[in-house]
């Protein structure tokens, strides 16, 4: 019974431990410690999202990185949901009503075009992959909807790449349309420097630095990839108050179990000294002078 009891104990540990470490650990698992590093508001078991950083984000990709880069997984809906950016609902529509997406077909047959609607997914800057290969001299740009999951050192990742061009060092060489980056694995890309200070004017009057833009996009990309990602964490939050309510209450019962065997005396051993005297008193003797 004991036994289990431990086992039960240990196991219970184990879970709020690894619950832990995982809060801790799923934005940067496998990242290289070399990446900069930064205190991103969203780690950690109780990390939440920065609403107005989410929409600084999302004005930087639509500025900046929508050109080439889609969000395939996303829908303008998204936008307005708990936990993400948070833009209004008539501001989600605004937003979508900027774009057009194909439809139909009509009563005549016929596909047409129509401004986006809430349920629309986010809408692509090419129709299919070889359009976007042959429009970037022959690198596809990845879709970002899960980049953020996608490669090893998450947010860390991204911000490190977007801030670590450079002038290539002396004796490496570089193709033609080939830019240095020292975060990129080879440190080699296609893809020139994206962002320089000042190239969007956000709305919110934020100074934005090459930094900030870069901490924005980052943010948005890793909620664009885990969009419940604060409901999961409260989730683990409950998981872990769960377990340690239960920890206690099988650690209480461990001790009451126990408790029974410890006020068990083990009976004497009656000695030859003790039987000497009982039969002394009996017979009404000094034990002195028994024999």
């Amino acid at each position: 019974m004991l036994g289990l009891l431990n086992r039960i104990i240990l196991t219970i540990l184990i879970s709020i431990i690894t619950t832990l470490s995982f809060a801790d650990d799923q934005h940067s698992h496998g990242a290289n410690t070399n990446y900069l590093n930064t205190d991103w508001s969203f780690k950690g078991i109780f990390g939440t999202f920065d609403r107005a950083s989410l929409q600084r984000g999302y004005q930087v990709y639509q500025e900046v990185c929508a050109g080439c880069h889609s969000v395939q997984h996303l829908s303008y809906r998204n936008l307005s949901e708990k936990g993400g950016p948070e833009f209004s609902v008539e501001e989600a529509k605004a937003i979508a009503s900027q774009f057009e997406v194909e439809d139909g077909p009509n009563i005549d047959g016929e596909m047409f075009m129509r401004p986006a609607r809430l349920s629309d997914k986010f809408v692509k800057p090419y129709p299919n992959v070889e359009a976007s290969t042959a429009a970037n001299g022959g690198a596809y740009p990845p879709d970002m909807s899960v980049l953020a999951k996608a490669r090893a050192g998450g947010a860390d990742y991204i911000y490190s790449l977007l801030l670590g061009y450079d002038e290539a060092p002396s004796g490496f060489e570089l193709d033609d349309g080939v830019y240095y980056n020292k975060y990129m694995p080879g440190n080699k890309i296609k893809m020139s420097a994206p962002l320089s200070d000042g190239l969007v004017e956000y709305s919110d009057g934020t100074q934005a630095t090459t930094e900030q833009m870069s901490k924005d996009v980052t943010a948005f990309l890793v909620w664009a990839a885990e969009p419940h990602l604060e409901a999961q964490h409260r989730m683990g939050f409950k998981a872990i108050i769960y377990l340690i309510i239960l920890l206690a209450l099988v650690y209480m019962s461990k001790q009451k179990v126990w408790s029974r065997f410890g006020s068990r005396k083990e009976p004497e051993e009656e000695t030859f000294d003790k039987i000497e005297r009982a039969a002394t008193e009996y017979e009404g003797e000094d034990p002195k002078t028994f024999k």
